[in-house]
């Protein structure tokens, strides 16, 4: 099956035969639906903390933050802004000169309100010799939309979304990955004085990222009274997944095997390559000016302050079973503290006799442990928090997409769309066991939990294989807590207007 061609390309990647067929034998069976027991709410796996306990677990962060640990903001950056971009590549395609959709109105209505609007029209003058105001005054819209998506002008169609200019302030304006770098300073800065910020990003635009972090990073550093250690990686090759054609053979492009980014799922490996104790997970583009930046700043440090809080205690009790010296009392309140505050639940747990019951609650103790923030649902397209059965016959809160729901069981549909909370991928991860051994974080991917996503290349239909989702399957086999985090700490931006919304002006 495989050309010696094949198994040079496969060495280069440093991807496993082995690891060929495992993946086209996903395309063969495909993937099973998660099995649930329900949507996670208030009333159901959702912390909601009140003001008193807030107040202890903010000191928590504050005291943990004190101690010699290594804290790093971790923010997955390699995605390109092309989407964001969607209606406008539309625009400048349609066969019509002037806007005629809602989306395209609103942009050029409120065109001056972006960010970019001084360079977008530094540019049209450049490249027609007039500014955006004297272009649509003579109804020529088109010049204006190439000068921001192509090359030829700001590129910002093929640039990441953290490099384009998202918030205006009296002495200038800010990229995502400058806002990031002011959150770090805010709430991940250890005794040191130190903000670690990691960053993944993609090949060809690891040296933009790293000529804006030189030019910028003195000024925040200065600003805020502390020094960054800013670090960078990529995929890794080996992530790669093979593309299949519709009889889930490997798909060949010119005859050579074709394959494709693993998805979010494939940065488990960049996350396990950190040298932390707690890191930080949030998108690239969930961030707000300054003004708005207090609500986002406390909710980080509630939500850490409940992981070294928990944290704390599985070490606790970790220390106890390791050294033998327990009671039936202390194991009960062990249990308790599994199924009610790790929210593990195990039916078969009265069944299990002493000896085996110490083995089950050191396996679920001793693992890598995430706090997860949680809106309130208000429509947003993405994951939801559910409990859900683990292959070991235990329930567990997961973070779940739609592709992993069964959607023809009208139970389960209705659980989804039910649901009170939705995912807006905020996390607060301990990697490190009780001894500071670094967990091997791979070792926790469910690898039954990918999905397959229908593609073309060239014309020709594909199949292409995604893995665990970094905050889904490959986070299976943590301790899962999630908490009620405010509507106001999640402000994506989807769409280019999306920046005129009021959070990000």
């Amino acid at each position: 099956m495989l050309t010696p061609e094949d198994k040079d390309l496969l060495a280069k990647k440093g991807i496993s035969e082995q690891q060929i067929i495992e993946q086209l034998a996903c395309f063969e069976k495909g993937f099973p639906f998660l099995k649930l027991d329900a949507a996670a709410s208030i009333d159901k796996g959702i912390m909601a903390p009140a003001e008193s306990e807030m107040k202890e677990y903010l000191e928590a962060w504050d005291t943990y933050k004190q101690g010699e640990k290594t804290i790093v903001k971790f923010v997955p950056a390699s995605g390109a802004a092309s989407r964001m971009f969607k209606n406008l590549f539309e625009f400048l395609g349609a066969d019509y000169e002037a806007p005629k959709t809602d989306f395209e109105k609103k942009f050029f209505d409120h065109i001056h309100g972006f960010a970019f609007y001084n360079d977008l029209n530094a540019a049209c003058l450049d490249n027609t010799g007039k500014n955006i105001d004297a272009l649509i005054a003579e109804k020529n819209y088109k010049p204006v939309v190439a000068n921001l998506l192509e090359a030829v002008g700001l590129n910002y169609g093929a640039l990441p979304k953290g490099l384009l200019k998202f918030h205006r302030y009296a002495d200038g304006v800010r990229t995502p990955l400058e806002e990031h770098l002011v959150e770090g300073a805010l709430y991940a800065v250890g005794k040191t004085g130190k903000v670690n910020v990691h960053f993944t990003v993609s090949t060809e635009h690891r040296e933009l990222f790293k000529r804006l972090v030189d030019e910028k990073v003195a000024t925040y550093a200065q600003k805020y009274g502390v020094e960054f250690n800013v670090s960078f990686s990529e995929q890794k090759p080996s992530t790669d997944t093979i593309a299949a054609d519709m009889e889930n053979k490997p798909f060949r492009d010119n005859g050579k095997l074709l394959f494709r980014p693993g998805g979010h799922g494939a940065l488990i490996e960049n996350l396990n390559d950190l040298d932390a104790d707690i890191v930080f997970i949030k998108n690239i583009d969930n961030v707000v000016p300054d003004r708005l930046k207090d609500e986002t700043v406390a909710y980080k440090k509630l939500i850490a302050g409940v992981l070294v809080t928990l944290q704390k205690q599985a070490f606790e009790y970790l220390e106890l079973l390791d050294g033998g010296k327990y009671n039936h009392e202390q194991l009960e309140e062990i249990i308790r503290f599994v199924q009610q505050k790790l929210c593990c639940r195990n039916n078969e747990i009265k069944d299990l006799e002493d000896a085996e019951l110490v083995i089950y609650l050191r396996k679920k103790l001793n693992r890598p442990m995430r706090v997860c923030g949680m809106v309130k649902n208000v429509g947003e397209p993405g994951g939801g928090p559910f409990l859900a059965y683990n292959p070991d016959g235990t329930v567990s809160l997961q973070i779940l997409e739609s592709s992993q729901i069964d959607m023809n069981d009208a139970e389960k549909k209705a659980m989804f769309e039910k649901g009170t909370h939705f995912n807006p991928v905020d996390l607060v991860c301990a990697v490190r066991d009780y001894k500071g051994r670094k967990f091997d974080l791979v070792n926790y991917v469910d690898k039954a939990t990918g999905f397959i996503s229908y593609k073309s290349k060239n014309g020709k239909d594909l199949k292409a294989l995604e893995l665990p989702g970094l905050w889904n399957g490959a986070m299976s086999d943590w301790s899962t807590v999630f908490v009620e985090v405010p509507l106001g700490t999640f402000n994506p931006v989807k769409t280019v207007n999306d920046l005129l919304r009021e959070q990000h002006q």
